[in-house]
């Protein structure tokens, strides 16, 4: 069982013959070519803690846990790494199964250097483009817990187009109070206009929910 990261793939290098025979391995970014064998998928959900973040490249038939059991595991725990089967005993029930689980390809053996490095990158973009809206996404969410319960109501009610005469009758308090807090929830959200506050609402979700006075988002 094998772990392959590398950067550019270097045509000199081993590490992509290794990852095409071995039954299992991981592809991550890195500045070198590395290469780290696991014993089975088991050994892999041992030490997943301290893998580096990457493709998962696996076959269908591994010891101790197969490929698909492999992928279900992952899922509990919530790793969204990207998955693609390079397998010897794959058929079309086996790989629309793996696929609709998440798997971003289904290879057959043996497999060319040429099309598993093209399937790896693709991967790894697709990847590191969902790592990087979801960690935007986290900072965005870090910004609103900052809000406080009642600049959480204002900050709910203002991106729905309510305004200030409106939330203060909801909230039973001075139009001037939600002016107040309507300024601190812009500073904290680090933003200078309204439709950047509505921004933020919509790719966080707020929007997709209905609000009521004494919620927060």
């Amino acid at each position: 069982m094998t772990a392959l990261s590398h950067a550019r793939y270097s045509q000199s290098s081993s590490a992509e013959h290794r990852a095409s025979q071995s039954k299992f391995c991981l592809a991550a970014f890195s500045q070198h070519s590395l290469v780290a064998d696991y014993e089975s998928a088991t050994s892999f959900l041992r030490a997943i803690e301290n893998a580096r973040p990457g493709c998962i490249l696996l076959d269908v038939q591994m010891p101790t846990l197969g490929g698909l059991q492999l992928q279900q595991e992952l899922a509990k725990l919530s790793h969204s790494w990207p998955i693609i089967f390079m397998t010897g005993h794959g058929d079309i029930p086996t790989s629309v199964r793996a696929i609709k689980a998440g798997a971003e390809d289904f290879l057959s053996k043996p497999v060319s250097k040429e099309t598993l490095l093209e399937a790896i990158e693709r991967a790894l973009v697709r990847f590191a483009g969902i790592r990087e809206t979801q960690d935007q996404l986290n900072s965005l969410r870090a910004l609103i817990a900052m809000l406080t319960p009642r600049e959480s109501e204002v900050f709910s009610l203002m991106v729905r187009g309510k305004l200030n005469k409106q939330i203060a009758h909801l909230l039973g308090t001075s139009e001037r109070t939600v002016k107040a807090h309507r300024h601190s929830v812009m500073q904290k959200l680090q933003v200078q206009s309204f439709a950047e506050a509505v921004s933020i609402a919509e790719r966080v979700g707020l929007l997709t929910t209905t609000p009521s006075p004494g919620t927060t988002p």
